[in-house]
């Protein structure tokens, strides 16, 4: 294990004993929607799942993306793709969209109900002529073929993220559409020389979503977080099958 990865963590741990806001992200919720095991371990214990490798081209993708929305924002036009897929909607201007988009700020909400400060950063936000806020959130690949829709297993994730954006803005007091939209560049690696660049197919998919389901998590979360026993594996948890097998093989 790397030198300059601990795993122990004090920073930001549940204590049910404190009468201060709880801050937690988007990630956070989704890690407890994959397996309460590890987040229980990550949040109250505060041995977090090893981390994974940074994507610096995602991040350069995601900051180009920005910059390029931001000119037709700041020029009240809508962007060439939104025009393309005929989609009823432009970038918006909005006093608060750097905070919303700093990852350690984003948008927040104080769920009373738990003390949770709620929190999770989107990449942009449009809006239709109804009004309505449009969530959308940038995702850079390189896989053969078209992406058209979001029906891989790990789309799930990206669908909860969205909708856990739009029930931000919501509680925040905004006009949201239920659809929000990916903008997804697939990098192309069938091309006859790479010459200094990386060519993108950039497709616009839409995606309704629903964010019934947020409430009762965060109660659910709530309640795992307050428990003084560990929940049990999810079934499909790589990483506590992983432990368990080890735990297994080190203690026979």
């Amino acid at each position: 294990m790397s030198q300059y990865y601990n795993p122990h963590r004090t920073r930001n741990l549940y204590d049910p004993k404190s009468k201060e806001p709880f801050n937690l992200s988007r990630s956070k919720i989704d890690l407890f929607t994959q397996c309460p095991r590890c987040f229980y371990i990550d949040r109250r214990l505060g041995t977090g799942r090893p981390p994974g490798f940074p994507f610096a081209l995602n991040s350069a993708v995601d900051t180009l993306l920005k910059q390029e929305f931001d000119t037709h924002r700041n020029n009240g036009k809508q962007h060439p793709l939104i025009k393309k897929y005929g989609v009823d909607a432009k970038p918006i201007p909005h006093e608060d969209l750097d905070k919303w988009r700093h990852n350690f700020t984003g948008v927040q909400h104080l769920h009373k109900q738990t003390n949770f400060l709620v929190f999770g950063a989107i990449d942009d936000l449009w809006q239709n002529s109804k009004g309505e806020f449009i969530v959308v959130d940038y995702k850079a690949t390189a896989k053969a073929g078209d992406i058209t829709v979001l029906d891989k297993d790990w789309h799930e994730g990206y669908k909860r993220q969205m909708e856990v954006y739009q029930w931000l803005l919501r509680q925040n007091g905004y006009k949201v559409s239920n659809t929000g939209y990916f903008v997804y560049c697939n990098g192309k690696a069938d091309r006859k020389a790479f010459d200094g660049k990386l060519d993108f197919d950039v497709t616009l998919i839409s995606y309704k979503g629903s964010d019934k389901w947020v409430e009762g998590t965060l109660k659910d979360l709530y309640k795992c977080l307050r428990s003084k026993k560990i929940p049990k594996a999810d079934k499909e948890c790589d990483y506590c099958a992983y432990l368990d097998a080890v735990n297994d093989l080190t203690s026979s």
